[in-house]
């Protein structure tokens, strides 16, 4: 069992080790509509060698790193129409050295619950937003030697891609391999709104109030239920059963594995939910869209290019359809992102007079409307195709990489197994009264 119990024996700031570019950085259209909470990540490591070097790698790789990827040293402030922009004052990111009582073995499957928050640094977003670092580093012993890695990142600033991206260089620089040419690309104004303002070419769904259950005014009544997180597991056959069972009528363009995994998940969600066939429910999708613009982006592009998009049905079409309809839906959706579109996407972020409403529902002080992702809708982000496990700081690859917390119900990461051996492993969050179920069809229909 978790004990709870972490002691906090030291706090650092960690400024860039060089002088880098000062002053304020106009942020984009798709970074005026992320949530200003962070992203929490956990990289578990079973025998590191000694702390106190442990902790002298982070802080002095960090500084080094934080060089070439100065924007997290910044701090953001609100300007007018609830946008924000990056002041590059180099502040500097904050470290922290904690010590608990537990054991790795402790953890269990390493799930996002409770227990593995506390290896997250805290915190506090009733503070002035211009206070709060853009990235926190909490390093914790455990009493049998090993260590974890508890990473919070702005979502303002970066995507998980742009992140990730930064921690693989990151853990390069400690291990003494720095590129000599690192150089992301840091350039945000190749995603903002063309002047003068246009109106959108496309309806944008993806900002409206998701649906809500039939009969019920508001939220409120779901937010206040009980939630769970639990860690679930699809084999390489698993996986390769699903797909063969989205495309039973077809012979070509097939579904991914992706579609088919996610188009699974969202006939059983609104199985386990207990829908009224005529319930309207949607998918959320986020899609990295670097490939998708003309020309491509660069891959070494540091900050937000993905796109919220939305497959929306009633749960009476799911539960009643083949896995085809779902996955098809999916599809639709994923499709829509191109250059056009997203083009289209940030013209109507630009010619809002106030964006704050359209920020995602974890944001601190957010108000409700638009923001809304719990029952009777899903949002499932895909860690599949990313380069999660690559953060050898010199002690070794971690034995486990994944998500810190889950925010509301509804909500899932897909990651890659950590052998890279096709399987995938899945982190949902649920209403208590819907997991058990949801975990009996998600099992049983495959």
């Amino acid at each position: 069992m978790v004990s709870g119990l972490v002691t906090i024996k030291a706090t650092y700031t960690v400024k860039p080790a060089k002088e880098t570019p000062n002053g304020l950085t106009r942020l984009s259209d798709v970074d005026q509509v992320r949530a200003v909470t962070h992203a929490p990540t956990v990289y578990f490591y079973d025998n590191p060698g000694d702390f106190a070097s442990n902790v002298n790698v982070v802080k002095d790789s960090l500084s080094k790193a934080l060089v070439a990827f100065y924007p997290l040293a910044g701090r953001l402030q609100w300007i007018a129409g609830g946008r924000l922009e990056l002041d590059c004052n180099p502040v500097g990111a904050k470290v922290i050295v904690a010590e608990s009582d537990s054991k790795i073995r402790d953890f269990g499957d390493f799930g996002p619950t409770p227990q593995l928050e506390i290896l997250i640094p805290p915190i506090d977003y009733t503070a002035p937003i211009h206070e709060i670092p853009l990235m926190l580093v909490q390093v914790t012993r455990f009493s049998c030697g090993g260590i974890c890695i508890g990473l919070a990142i702005s979502h303002v600033i970066v995507d998980g891609q742009s992140a990730l991206y930064f921690i693989t260089e990151w853990a390069k620089i400690a291990r003494g391999e720095q590129s000599e040419n690192l150089s992301p690309c840091l350039d945000r104004t190749i995603l903002l709104a063309k002047q003068p303002l246009r109106p959108p070419k496309f309806d944008h769904p993806e900002f409206d109030p998701p649906p809500r259950l039939i009969g019920s005014f508001d939220d409120s009544e779901e937010r206040k239920k009980e939630t769970t997180v639990d860690m679930l597991n699809l084999t390489k056959e698993q996986i390769k059963k699903l797909r063969n069972k989205a495309n039973e009528a077809r012979t070509s363009d097939l579904y991914s594995r992706y579609e088919a995994v996610v188009g699974h998940m969202w006939r059983c969600a609104s199985k386990a939910r207990g829908h009224a066939s005529e319930q309207v429910t949607t998918q959320s999708i986020i899609v990295d869209f670097r490939a998708r613009r003309e020309p491509p982006m660069p891959q070494s592009f540091f900050g937000n290019a993905i796109s919220r998009v939305i497959a929306k049905a009633t749960s009476g079409e799911l539960v009643s359809k083949p896995l085809s309809f779902a996955s098809g839906k999916i599809r639709e959706a994923i499709e829509q992102v191109t250059e056009e579109y997203v083009r289209s996407s940030l013209d109507f972020v630009g010619g809002q007079d106030n964006v704050f409403q359209y920020r995602t529902s974890h944001t601190v002080g957010c108000p409700a409307q638009g923001t809304y992702f719990w029952n009777p809708n899903m949002e499932i982000t895909s860690w599949a195709g990313l380069p999660l496990y690559d953060a050898d700081f010199g002690w070794g690859k971690e034995m486990y990489m994944g998500p810190g917390a889950i925010g509301y119900d509804g909500k899932a990461f897909i990651l890659p197994g950590h052998d890279q051996d096709g399987s995938f492993s899945i982190a949902l969050r649920l209403q208590v009264a819907h997991m058990d179920a949801f975990k009996k069809f998600f099992y049983e229909d495959i």
